[in-house]
């Protein structure tokens, strides 16, 4: 990958990853797709190819990512989805012409319709994004316990007790600063 950009921050996730490619929405905000190119980038990672991207087509996609942040964010807050939020993610959902394919391993892959159809590749966004807000996926939705971040999640863990969006950030970062407190508690307290 290019660099000069942050890296990814992949999850399982397919919708929810996708909100994380804006992070620390409450601090220093991260955009991590930030031309077209890099949005090309994110969906190869993530398996759903495509050749080239417009300007406008990435507008799409961070209205998307928007928006399914905002109703994820409810839905884990047990508030009412807004509107124009749960609009934007069933127009893109509607929009795409992708069809899930089985492949002879018998895992699912997304064919496109063509090689440069991002809509097709956010459709299967949106799409991924109705099932865990819609709650047909086992798991929950949740918030980053990060109050720079509070990027919502998709808790899959046997407890659904998950604290963070990502252990390898989120979590570690407040593990150290939690560590460097006790320290500095534990130095006043000797001297």
């Amino acid at each position: 990958m290019p660099t000069g950009f942050p890296d990814f921050r992949l999850g399982s996730v397919l919708a929810t990853s996708f909100t994380g490619t804006l992070s620390e929405r409450h601090g220093d905000a991260v955009e991590r797709i930030p031309t077209p190119h890099r949005l090309v980038d994110w969906l190869a990672v993530n398996g759903l190819a495509v050749d080239s991207c417009t300007t406008a087509q990435l507008d799409r996609a961070r209205e998307l990512r928007e928006s399914i942040h905002v109703a994820a964010t409810a839905s884990a807050l047990q508030d009412a989805l807004p509107a124009s939020a749960v609009q934007v993610i069933n127009d893109c959902s509607v929009q795409g012409r992708a069809a899930a394919i089985l492949t002879p391993e018998g895992e699912r892959r997304w064919r496109l319709s063509s090689a440069s159809r991002v809509e097709d590749a956010l459709s299967v966004i949106a799409a991924d994004a109705i099932s865990i807000i819609a709650g047909e996926r086992d798991g929950k939705l949740a918030l980053c316990a990060s109050p720079t971040c509070r990027a919502a999640f998709f808790d899959t863990s046997q407890s659904r007790t998950r604290k963070w969006c990502d252990m390898n950030t989120c979590g570690n970062r407040q593990k150290k600063a939690r560590f460097k407190a006790n320290q500095r508690k534990n130095l006043r307290a000797a001297e």
